[in-house]
């Protein structure tokens, strides 16, 4: 006869097949219950400090954009706390929780609760919710009927049987729109035609471009400026013509009409050796300093050692 031994496989679910530590001490019993039990420890560890109280350690994520009353920093949505979890009611058969954290950028704590009615959060305290709500008719959207009008089209029948007319009105007036959508939509179905019409205006876009950039470059390069140059309007054009710039030989011949006139006789032209003696005044006055006779402060002493200077007779 054969002796048949068969190796049965001991069963492993899949909690121990993860790294957990098992160490069991060998002032162990069975009778003393779980691991836990014998060191006198919550399964929870440090979350359940306060579970006397109602209160446990979970890990929340805010909302909502806030600002906080204690150091009154803004703290964006998303951003994640160690708060203290506690029940503080109910909504019918839903439990209201309350959150406790501290803000990390000062001392200050702020609480916040669920509001089931509203399917939203509160801020009880500790911080200002950031007012970022809209309206529906700002969006220009339709909004959900509310109880009241749902119970009215369940019981009333006149109510119903308004609003159906009502609503036939708005999809006669609004069918000439979406008719002209649903044509929009068949003509943009060929994805390749509306792709290639995009690059298309891309690439000539990008031409353009490029050849105003190489004219901003030349202009640069020629007046020896690095500022970049905006785009050229209409009334920059019109300003710029409007403007009169006047040139250094139009102020010399204006100087020197000036200067004619100070020094012309009031009798008359004299004789041509005295109005020769006159030209070189005027010539040697525009060598050696234009703003002689145009300035205040030249004194007549002035003017006449020069006149003495140059032999010229004063009438």
């Amino acid at each position: 006869s054969r002796t048949v031994v068969f190796l049965l496989k001991p069963t492993i679910n899949m909690a121990e097949r993860k790294a957990t530590n098992k160490y069991y001490p060998p002032q162990w019993t069975p009778d003393q219950g779980s691991l836990n039990t014998f060191h006198g420890s919550h399964p929870l560890r440090e979350r359940a400090r306060k579970l006397h109280e109602g209160i446990i350690g979970v890990r929340f994520e805010l909302p909502y954009n806030i600002w906080c009353n204690g150091c009154g920093s803004h703290v964006g949505m998303g951003v994640r706390y160690n708060a203290e979890k506690s029940r503080v009611g109910s909504y019918y058969s839903t439990p209201i929780f309350k959150f406790r954290m501290k803000c990390h950028l000062c001392d200050n704590y702020f609480e916040i609760q669920t509001d089931p009615k509203n399917c939203d959060y509160v801020v009880v305290e500790g911080a200002s919710r950031k007012n970022e709500r809209w309206e529906h008719t700002e969006g220009e959207t339709v909004s959900v009927q509310g109880e009241e009008k749902a119970s009215l089209l369940a019981t009333d029948a006149m109510y119903r049987l308004e609003h159906h007319a009502h609503d036939k009105e708005k999809a006669k007036d609004a069918a000439p729109r979406i008719a002209r959508i649903m044509e929009i939509q068949e003509d943009k179905l060929d994805d390749f035609t509306l792709n290639q019409t995009l690059r298309k205006n891309f690439r000539n876009e990008k031409k353009e471009l490029k050849k105003k950039s190489e004219e901003d470059q030349k202009v640069q390069q020629r007046t020896s400026i690095s500022i970049p140059l905006v785009e050229e309007k209409k009334e920059d054009i019109l300003a710029a013509k409007k403007v009169a710039f006047v040139s250094e030989t139009a102020k010399m011949a204006h100087k020197q009409k000036r200067l004619q006139a100070k020094t012309r006789s009031i009798f008359g032209t004299g004789s041509p050796s005295q109005q020769k003696a006159e030209d070189a005044l005027r010539k040697a006055c525009l060598r050696m300093d234009r703003s002689i006779f145009d300035s205040k402060q030249t004194t007549h002493a002035t003017k006449s050692g020069l006149r003495d200077k140059l032999g010229v007779k004063k009438l």
